[in-house]
């Protein structure tokens, strides 16, 4: 359920706040497929009601920016009852599975009274679950995006004279491929990507597809009435979740190193047990309270772990070679050789972070970490509140 990004072709800044940040950070701004898909139904209707595409087309963003597209395709048929217009999504520097990818609008006039309606076009999904914020069998074009689309519909017929009554197809070339790199599937969103966005714009590196689709995930794992689901740090320590577990996949959440986005969302809609597996180095992250376990926002703290290790029995000699080790890992196998579990000491620090993480909500939680061969080095049995 990735999104991205801006227009690559687009000729939009951001305004305010956003853009002073951008501009420290020296990072170019994106549009999401949202905001693509907005500006070539503009651009698809405009020309239904005046004969020409406009070109760059320009829309306004819920918080107010106002950035132009250009066009990367314009059609209209013969008959003037359908207009296409495409634009290339441009992920600026947040790295993004659909950069680049061609987003289309097909517009086509309906009968006064008929108001908006939405098609998925190829390459865009089609929702099969419930749990999402769209109905089983709607296109999977979220609610603002629609919003967006609805709105400059509006406007543009009141501008040329038109009823605003369409049909809007929103298609994305080679959809259907990008969207097995992308969550979809999982969440039951069959045939394509999603067109996403909530501001229009995409912050680098801010991953906020990511977290949506780990609460969509919650979302749809709550709708299908599991009560278990395990937040996994990636592929192997999912495998080790569902041999333990037995879990099926809509119970799985590709929680990466958002530790902090499972706990909360679980928080705020609970489940009634909850499994956190990963590899030991970023489980001992968790236990040490970090809640983003990527490398370049926390670090192994060797120094926490040799505390934990004296804690289990360890003597001042095992403590100095944890705190000397260049790894997790190496970190881990000294204690295992000296008889002492650090593997289950931090997966029990990390199940009691997480459940202050929890802050009393009725969730059980258990740990798993694992080392890189997926081999269970560390267990924590399930503990609520």
């Amino acid at each position: 359920m990735a999104d991205g990004t801006a227009d690559g072709t687009a000729d939009g800044t951001a305004t305010g706040g956003r853009a002073a940040q951008l501009q420290h950070t020296g990072m170019r701004h994106g549009w999401t497929t949202g905001a693509c898909a907005t500006a070539a139904t503009t651009a698809a209707y405009t020309a239904l009601l005046t004969g020409e595409f406009p070109d760059p087309v320009g829309i306004t963003l819920p918080k107010g920016q106002t950035p132009a597209f250009a066009l990367a395709a314009e059609r209209l048929d013969e008959d003037g009852r359908a207009a296409m217009a495409a634009i290339v999504k441009d992920a600026g520097d947040d790295p993004d599975v659909t950069h680049g990818a061609l987003i289309r609008a097909t517009v086509r006039l309906l009968p006064p009274g008929s108001g908006v309606v939405f098609r998925a076009g190829p390459g865009v999904g089609t929702v099969t679950r419930p749990g999402l914020p769209l109905a089983v069998g709607e296109p999977a074009i979220n609610p603002v995006p629609r919003q967006m689309m609805r709105d400059h519909i509006a406007e543009a017929a009141a501008r040329h004279g038109g009823t605003g009554d369409v049909e809007i197809e929103v298609s994305v070339d080679h959809g259907e491929e990008i969207a097995r790199s992308t969550w979809n599937p999982r969440l039951g969103i069959l045939g394509g990507i999603s067109i996403l966005g909530t501001t229009g714009i995409v912050v680098p590196y801010s991953c906020s597809a990511w977290i949506d689709s780990i609460r969509r995930g919650v979302d749809v794992a709550r709708a299908a009435g599991r009560t278990h689901v395990a937040g996994c740090t990636g592929s192997t320590s999912e495998k080790v979740a569902v041999a333990v577990h037995g879990l099926p996949e809509d119970a799985l959440l590709d929680m990466g190193d958002f530790a902090g986005a499972v706990l909360k969302y679980i928080r705020r809609h609970p489940v009634d047990r909850l499994t956190v597996a990963g590899g030991f180095a970023k489980l001992s992250k968790l236990a040490a309270g970090h809640l983003d376990l990527h490398s370049a926002r926390s670090q192994v703290n060797k120094e926490f772990l040799a505390e934990l290790a004296r804690h289990g029995g360890g003597d001042d000699a095992l403590a100095a070679a944890v705190t000397g080790a260049n790894t997790g890992l190496e970190a881990l196998r000294l204690c295992e050789a000296a008889g002492v579990p650090l593997g289950d000491l931090v997966a029990v620090t990390a199940r009691d972070e997480a459940l202050a993480v929890l802050r009393g909500a009725p969730v059980a939680v258990d740990v798993i970490c694992i080392d890189r061969a997926g081999v269970i080095v560390g267990r924590a049995g399930p503990k609520g509140p």
